[in-house]
């Protein structure tokens, strides 16, 4: 392996030995003895001879005559260099003064005019064969060139032109140059329009401009081979053999350079494969394809081999196949490592020739290939990168061509239609898919203001109850592009907002009829006298009660409410794309203007009460619990005293707590209006207090009517009411128990009820006497 490394870098020791022993092969014969063991080298062994035998005048005449057409094709030389250089100065200026007479009314002439005098000179032979011609604007933009097509047209004529600065400097001043225009050497000059403000730039290769001295180089050196030959014939006749041998030299190695540069430039190169003798020339394109360093030598079979990518077809296998006449050309893909280590993909076209006289050749080119396997890799990737993609989206993806044959589908596409993955090949016929596409239960065709450019919108529902919005539109070759959005959610959202603002509209109607319900009563109760003060209070309390019933169930509507109008915000705004149809648009903006309209109407209500809405605060402080409660029982002492019902405390002595002492006394007072409120005429009601384990309870027991045990669970609730005999003739929101929990809980305690019906009840409220956070306890019945 380390000899293998060795031979393929082209400094490497082994390499230099190799190359050195092909250069020995002599044994050669048909196309490679042609190509690479020329009969000059015959010529240079039979030299000295030949020097001895042409004598001095022969010697004498030939350097007299050579030099006098040596002057005179230098002198020629010189005349067309400069004849040219005028010509080029010539064609500038005069360009530059036709673009200035055609200025109308000092309007510029456009490309399209410039494009026309360009033509118009050549047509008129102004222009020389080989003469480049560009007018470019004053940004140096070409804007016309003399070979009429586009390949030069925007481009920036200095960004293509080497050594040419003196030229777009000074101008005509700067005469003409010798440039190099795209790594050509060229004559140019330079010239601009004083009127249009146009640049002409004039250029001639060099290769051009004395392509006629070259030929009449080659015509003079024939002549003079030709008189050389002619009196080295009456001399000797070997001299006039050998002197041809050295034309025909010239003229193949002449001939080996252009095919050497067309191989060179068409990134290719020449094989000629004696197989009798295993023996393979290459061009010198094929070298410098693979960096490695050109010679006439002869390759082995196992220097190619070497070089070849081990996973590729093997030449000792294809030079068995060629010899048993299993075939007659290959066509191949190789991989060939570089000098610089890496692979070049080259592909191998070659067929046998000289097969008829036995003497075997494969004789070929081969391509150098890399782009376009790069290429068809990047084009894979991308493929395979739009159907990742397509694949990986949650909407159904299905593209038919213009002839209604499947191109492509993703996994969604075969969920929803119901079909299997064995039955999605592209090049299926749609007429043939179709029956077997699961059926829909509805379908409706959307209105669609691009329409008219081949697009339809539908909403399907499909029979498992899914709903979709299918967008189709045509493509540019005719095709049909589909892509269904699930729009189920939508629609169950539709369907709830409809029932929430149903719903909605009925609890406003009863609120109403409440609140009026309210207003009566306190008028009536306005009426009484001092002495019904605390029925006041009572009414007040029930006021607030239901202040808190509305916050509670505003504070419930509210939240779905947000979400309903949050959403119709994003489908109107259009942030994951159209909903494609107006109508939609208007619908949104019905369900966003009734949304907002029902959010203040109960942001209104919930400024009734803040204990539901978390924006009541305790004020703790040092209470001293008896005065709180004697003071509570003075509230209901009247209303106590009107039912001649007897309460009774029982409190310990120095009973103290840290709380709100407006929450405390809110929670005495709903509690001892219960009982008051349930308890019958004579009956009793009995407040104790005590401290207990860290914690102060004190209890409230009544003799009244007590709460079926079907209907404790749901005591304490907000608006829960317990409706029997004894109890539907009492008013009340149902909201004095649920306070009572409420402020019991942000002080860290719990509230329970024991009770039976017929005997009484009793609440105890337990608050513990130090400073915790809330705590959601179980309700404890």
């Amino acid at each position: 392996m380390a000899n293998a490394d060795a031979y393929r870098a082209p400094t490497g020791k082994v390499y230099a030995e190799k190359r050195e022993t092909a250069r020995g092969r002599t044994r050669l014969s048909g196309h490679i003895k042609l190509l690479a063991d020329p009969t000059y080298g015959k010529l240079l062994a039979a030299e000295p001879y030949l020097r001895r035998a042409i004598p001095p005048l022969i010697i004498i005449f030939l350097l007299i005559l050579a030099t006098a057409r040596a002057m005179s094709l230098l002198s020629w030389r010189d005349d067309t260099e400069r004849t040219a250089r005028a010509t080029l100065s010539l064609a500038a200026s005069h360009m530059a003064s036709v673009i200035d007479n055609r200025m109308k009314a000092g309007q510029k002439p456009d490309g399209g005019e410039l494009q026309n005098i360009i033509a118009e000179m050549r047509s008129n032979d102004l222009i020389p064969q080989g003469m480049w011609i560009a007018i470019a604007s004053d940004e140096s933009k070409i804007v016309a060139s003399s070979d009429g097509g586009d390949r030069w047209r925007d481009k920036n004529l200095e960004s293509f032109v080497a050594d040419g600065q003196p030229l777009f400097l000074f101008g005509e001043r700067a005469g003409v140059m010798e440039i190099r225009m795209n790594g050509i050497a060229a004559l140019a000059a330079f010239s601009r329009s004083a009127k249009s403000g146009y640049s002409v730039f004039v250029m001639h290769p060099v290769e051009a401009v004395f392509a006629e001295w070259r030929r009449m180089i080659s015509v003079n050196v024939t002549l003079f081979a030709g008189t050389a030959a002619i009196m080295l014939v009456v001399l000797y006749a070997y001299f006039s053999q050998s002197a041809r041998a050295q034309d025909a030299d010239a003229l193949y190695q002449h001939t080996q350079a252009r095919v050497d540069t067309a191989l060179a430039r068409g990134r290719c190169g020449l094989w000629d494969w004696d197989m009798a003798r295993g023996r393979v020339y290459w061009s010198r394109s094929m070298y410098e394809m693979l960096g490695y360093e050109a010679y006439d030598a002869i390759l082995s079979l196992g220097d190619i081999s070497s070089i070849i990518h081990e996973d590729d077809d093997k030449l000792y296998g294809l030079a068995a196949q060629v010899a048993a006449g299993e075939i007659s050309q290959i066509d191949r893909v190789f991989r060939m490592r570089h000098a610089e280590g890496h692979w070049v993909w080259m592909r191998v076209r070659a067929q046998v020739a000289d097969a008829a006289v036995g003497d075997v050749h494969l004789v070929g080119v081969a391509v150098d290939v890399s782009e376009q396997h790069r290429f068809a890799q990047q084009t894979a990737q991308a493929d395979q990168r739009i159907r990742e993609a397509i694949e990986s989206i949650s909407e159904t993806f299905v593209l038919w061509d213009a002839d209604n044959r499947l191109v492509m589908s993703n996994g969604k596409f075969n969920e929803y239609s119901g079909l299997a993955n064995e039955c999605l090949l592209p090049g299926i016929g749609k007429d043939e898919l179709e029956p077997r596409i699961r059926a829909v239960a509805f379908e409706k065709r959307m209105a669609n203001e691009h329409g008219r450019n081949g697009a339809l919108t539908f909403e399907r529902q499909l029979a498992d109850g899914r709903w979709l919005q299918v967008n189709e539109r045509r493509t540019q070759d005719g095709g049909l592009v589909s892509v269904g959005t699930d729009i189920t959610q939508l629609k169950v959202h539709e369907e709830r907002l409809v029932d929430s603002e149903r719903r909605l509209m009925a609890t406003i109607h009863d609120l109403s009829l409440a609140r009026k319900s309210e207003i009566e009563r306190t008028l009536e109760l306005t009426e009484l006298n001092s002495k019904y003060v605390v029925e006041k209070e009572r009414a007040e309390a029930a006021n607030q009660a239901k202040s808190e019933f509305l916050a509670n169930m505003s504070h419930e509507l509210r939240t779905p409410l947000n979400a309903i109008i949050g959403f119709s915000e994003i489908m109107h705004s259009g942030t994951f794309g159209p909903l494609g149809s107006d109508r939609y648009e208007e619908y949104v903006q019905d369900i966003h203007t009734s949304g907002n309209y029902l959010l203040n109407v109960i942001n209104d209500i919930l400024d009734m009460s803040k204990i539901e809405a978390g924006h009541f605060s305790l004020d703790r402080e040092e209470i001293d619990l008896c005065p709180l409660i004697r003071e509570t029982v003075r509230v209901v002492s009247l209303q106590a005293q009107g039912k001649d019902v007897k309460v009774e405390t029982k409190i310990a002595e120095s009973v103290t707590l840290n709380a709100d002492r407006r929450a405390i006394k809110q929670i005495l007072i709903n509690l001892l209006s219960n009982a008051v409120k349930f308890t019958d005429t004579g009956g009793r009601i009995s407040v104790r207090a005590r401290k207990v384990s860290g914690a102060l309870v004190f209890t409230i027991e009544d003799t009244g009517c007590g709460i079926p045990k079907s209907a404790l669970k749901k005591i304490g609730q907000p608006f829960e009411q317990v409706e029997n005999q004894f109890t539907k003739s009492h008013a009340g929101s149902g909201l004095g128990l649920a306070i009572s929990r409420s402020l019991t809980e942000l002080h860290g305690g719990a509230l329970k009820i024991r009770s039976t019906e017929g005997v009484g009840t009793i609440v105890s409220v337990r608050i513990p006497t130090r400073s915790i956070g809330p705590v959601r306890e179980e309700w404890h019945v």
